[in-house]
């Protein structure tokens, strides 16, 4: 039977270790604004532990918090009626003094946006490769045309393509046609006139899945490229 002394040490340590732990607990915080109003908007609000997804939350408000636990970043995505959706990235190592990742994320409305900052996440919806391969098929030239005009307008814009396939089959199969993939991206890219120097490129194979369901359109939504602002 265990002492009450040796219980009330327990539970002391117990309060000492939760109150560690929560000094060095990193936050996310931010608002969701309306980008030429700047009115606070409510969105939707996900937000997601990488590589793998192990944490995941959702939020419909006009802010948000979350904890970033064990130093691992996150991806957020943004969402409201009305206005392009937009997904940034959070590392825990811009935490500021009072533990916090601070990013106030701006929605425009319509198809096109005056400016893109550094972090912001662009998927490209519309982009179709062959099945298994990584020669891109010729009805996404127009969505990769819009991505080329965009970084002729910003020339000092630097992006990294990353390159995601769906969870299944091999790993590092997976891990060698997204690479080959945003390989291509580049390539296309490229011959359009943009600096390559300007386009880096990342592969993620299967390990980042927007979704988690074993169905066919999960995995056509697994499949994807990318665009990541490094500079602008």
């Amino acid at each position: 039977m265990r002492s009450p002394l040796l219980g009330l040490l327990f539970s002391l340590v117990s309060v000492w270790a939760w109150a560690q732990e929560a000094d060095t607990l990193i936050y996310a915080e931010g608002r969701i604004i309306n980008a030429e109003t700047r009115e606070p908007i409510t969105a939707r609000i996900v937000y997601e532990s990488l590589p793998y997804g192990n944490r995941i939350g959702v939020i419909n408000n006009a802010s948000y918090s979350f904890p970033m636990f064990d130093q691992e970043h996150y991806s957020i995505t943004v969402e409201a009626p009305g206005f392009k959706p937009v997904k940034y990235m959070l590392d825990p190592n811009i935490a500021n003094d009072y533990n916090k990742v601070i990013r106030d994320i701006e929605l425009y409305t319509g198809e096109k946006r005056s400016s893109h900052t550094a972090g912001e996440v662009l998927r490209l919806d519309n982009l179709i490769f062959e099945v298994g391969k990584s020669k891109i098929a010729r009805e996404s030239f127009s969505e990769l045309d819009v991505l080329v005009k965009l970084m002729k307008e910003n020339t000092e814009m630097i992006i990294q393509l990353e390159g995601h396939t769906d969870f299944l089959g091999d790993t590092q199969a997976n891990m060698k046609l997204s690479q080959q993939r945003v390989q291509s991206v580049r390539n296309y890219v490229g011959s359009k006139g943009i600096a390559k120097s300007r386009i880096k490129t990342k592969a993620f194979g299967g390990t980042q899945p927007l979704s988690r369901d074993n169905t066919p359109e999960a995995h056509r939504l697994n499949r994807r490229v990318e665009v990541r602002i490094l500079q602008n």
